[in-house]
């Protein structure tokens, strides 16, 4: 997710520097929320833990 985050992240730089101002807010509008939802994936994982197999 984090991956998919970074790459929109840099689309949107270069089409910030080309001047693509639509493509560059639409890209880093994507990759907040591919950020955002990764971040909190994380943290429920984070929190579930590794836990046993129940018995």
């Amino acid at each position: 997710m984090f991956n998919w985050a970074v790459i929109f992240l840099i689309i949107a730089i270069i089409a910030g520097v080309l001047g693509l101002t639509g493509v560059a807010g639409t890209s880093a509008h994507i990759a907040w929320i591919l950020f955002v939802v990764g971040l909190i994936i994380a943290i429920v994982f984070y929190v579930m833990g590794r836990r046993p197999p129940p018995v």
